[in-house]
């Protein structure tokens, strides 16, 4: 049965700000506080390429996207069978505002990997041969946490997200797993979490550095966003790349490593 696609206008209404001033409850968690927060402890390596990454260099990002954490909710949901449709979560989520809180220090390492990948010439041979790639893998000192902005959520949304985040096991690569840790409500966020370039105000973290992280785009529908889906997702429509300052900064390098720490709290 084909189902009727969400226009802005008919979204439910967002949390309001006094409402979340407020000690009411939201999600399951008194206030007041705008701020979802969901943390989590890292329990394996991350790897997530960026999006200009090949398959023979596979450079990783330093922290999960929105793009990337979004569809870990929608993933956990199906898997457990929250009775929520992804077809009317997808641009509920696609509007909702989602910083990503870095814990106090990450070390990449630069490793070279053995890889079986598709031969040029498809038609005679093997289907896979032997190659080498480059790839790269995160370790976190500290917790992650991915704070939603309420105010632009509604209250349905908020309660399923807050429901749903101790199934997330896993982001980027499947072996990229996480433990959840536990949830709360914060009035504002500290400089440990990612900001958008063009929102900034105020004085930057000492150690930062710039990159584009992905998000769902304004027109995000699930069947562009399904993997398993024919259709085809179409940059800045169903998906889009946000210029981000993540607050780690470099502080050492070697042969085969890049160490990273934020500011002190």
């Amino acid at each position: 049965m084909a189902t009727r696609k969400q226009t802005k206008s008919s979204l439910p209404p967002t949390l309001s700000l006094d409402c979340l001033g407020s000690a009411e409850e939201v999600a399951g968690l008194p206030g007041p506080g705008q701020w979802l927060v969901l943390s989590y402890i890292p329990t394996s390596l991350f790897s997530l390429k960026m999006s200009a990454a090949t398959s023979t260099v596979g450079k990783t990002l330093l922290v999960p996207t929105p793009y990337a954490f979004k569809m870990a909710l929608l993933d956990a949901s199906l898997r457990h069978g929250f009775p929520r449709n992804p077809e009317e979560l997808v641009p509920l989520l696609a509007r909702a505002a989602l910083r990503i809180g870095v814990p106090s220090a990450a070390v990449v390492t630069h490793t070279i990997v053995k890889v079986r990948q598709e031969p040029k010439d498809r038609k005679s041979g093997a289907p896979y041969i032997p190659a080498v790639a480059y790839r790269e893998f995160v370790y976190y000192s500290g917790d992650l946490s991915f704070a939603f902005d309420l105010s632009t959520l509604d209250v349905s949304t908020a309660s399923w997200i807050a429901s749903v985040a101790p199934a997330v096991q896993y982001i980027g690569k499947r072996g990229g797993f996480l433990q959840y840790s536990h949830s709360l409500r914060l009035e504002q966020l500290s400089k440990r979490f990612t900001a958008s370039v063009v929102s900034l105000a105020g004085e930057l973290p000492r150690r930062v550095h710039l990159a584009w992280l992905d998000d769902f785009g304004p027109e995000a529908v699930f069947e562009a966003l399904n993997s398993y889906s024919a259709a085809k997702i179409k940059r800045e429509k169903h998906r889009g790349f946000v210029e981000t300052v993540i607050p780690l900064g470099l502080v050492n390098t070697g042969p085969g490593f890049a160490h990273y720490q934020a500011d002190p709290d």
